[in-house]
């Protein structure tokens, strides 16, 4: 998939001009709650008639406001799951999940019907009525519903927002497994980091109705430089790695990547399987030297490639690890003390017990 945005719309006193372009896997609308991503996903639905712009889609035109061209939504085969799923209240979830195979076309993405009860673990629920589902439910229902249709896409709009801790731990592992088995496009609309680095290939962040940033996940979401339009994000690394061996008498695994190897704690998965971390940047010490005798697990030899302008006593430094690159967030004192500049060998130092991971890499 190819989806090419360029749109501009007033609503009330807000104005949208946002533009951005993705090819398939999983793009997250990421940015503050009034960035304008909600506004943005309607218009690429159609729900929403822009006051100017285009939208195009593998080539085809679905909107173009010069040329009066507005496809209308149910043409756009796209597959729309809301904040609150929007399940028919007096169908059982069977019969939710039957009304959507209507709507489906040709051999567009989704799968059967036994495929999609298996993948998002409905076939205990399938007699039960909307309200007698967990919130948690009713999202993995409304997925299922939207598969069916067999969708060019998928458009998720902050589908975890109304869910506890447990319910959103549930649907993430669901939707990981629907990205990875049956591979659909996904838009992804949130304003929560974690969800966002767990799930995306791409990230088009967004503040005050615009696009300030887009491109890979680990590109995107650890540049110190974009704190101001994603809230309280703190930028870091992003890493996909691999377990290589776990360690059971002391619960730590090792994680390979194409800058060397890190050893991580509390991570439950198996030998060979792919996982994404996340290093946040303050959890990130510099040394000049390589350490003796240290607590810290993980000693990573590497190249200063940028130091940040200090800005509140503070220093963003950016360190290439092989091919990865890792930020540390140190006091500007820190810097100029160690006489920190680009193209010095360092040692990026991480605590072992500071290594977030966020799920299973896309592969």
């Amino acid at each position: 998939m190819t989806l090419s945005v360029a749109v501009e719309h007033d609503l009330g006193g807000f104005h949208l001009d946002a533009r951005f372009a993705c090819d398939g896997g999983v793009t997250a609308l990421f940015g503050r709650s009034g960035a304008g991503k909600t506004t943005l996903v309607n218009a690429i639905a159609g729900l929403l008639r822009p006051r100017g712009g285009h939208i195009e889609l593998d080539g085809e035109t679905l909107f173009d406001a010069a040329r009066g061209i507005h496809v209308p939504a149910w043409k756009r085969r796209f597959g729309y799951v809301f904040q609150e799923g929007r399940l028919f209240p007096h169908l059982t979830v069977r019969q939710n999940l039957a009304f959507s195979r209507m709507f489906r076309r040709g051999r567009e993405a989704g799968g059967g019907l036994e495929h999609v009860v298996e993948l998002l673990g409905l076939r205990d629920i399938l007699h039960r009525r909307p309200r007698d589902l967990s919130g948690g439910e009713r999202q993995r229902v409304a997925l299922g519903r939207a598969l069916l249709a067999r969708p060019r896409a998928l458009l998720l709009d902050e589908p975890l927002a109304s869910l506890d801790a447990a319910r959103k731990e549930e649907v993430l592992r669901y939707i990981e497994l629907m990205r990875d088995e049956i591979r659909i496009p996904v838009i992804y609309v949130s304003h929560a980091v974690e969800e966002v680095v767990r799930l995306a290939d791409t990230v088009v962040l967004m503040a005050a109705g615009k696009v300030i940033a887009a491109g890979g996940v680990e590109e995107v979401m650890g540049r110190p430089d974009l704190r101001a339009g994603a809230g309280a994000f703190e930028g870091g690394a992003v890493i996909d790695a691999t377990v290589t061996a776990q360690d059971m008498q002391w619960d730590l695994a090792t994680l390979r990547f194409d800058g060397g190897t890190l050893t991580a704690t509390n991570l439950d998965a198996l030998v060979g399987e792919h996982v994404r971390v996340r290093i946040r940047a303050r959890d990130v010490s510099v040394a000049l030297e390589a350490p003796d005798h240290i607590s810290i697990q993980n000693v990573l030899p590497g190249t200063i490639r940028d130091v940040g302008a200090a800005r509140n006593g503070i220093v963003d430094v950016s360190i290439t690890v092989g091919t990865t690159l890792v930020r540390s967030r140190i006091t500007a004192r820190a810097a100029e003390q160690l006489a920190l500049r680009p193209g010095l060998d360092v040692f990026a130092l991480i605590k072992a017990v500071s290594l977030d991971r966020l799920g299973a890499a896309g592969r």
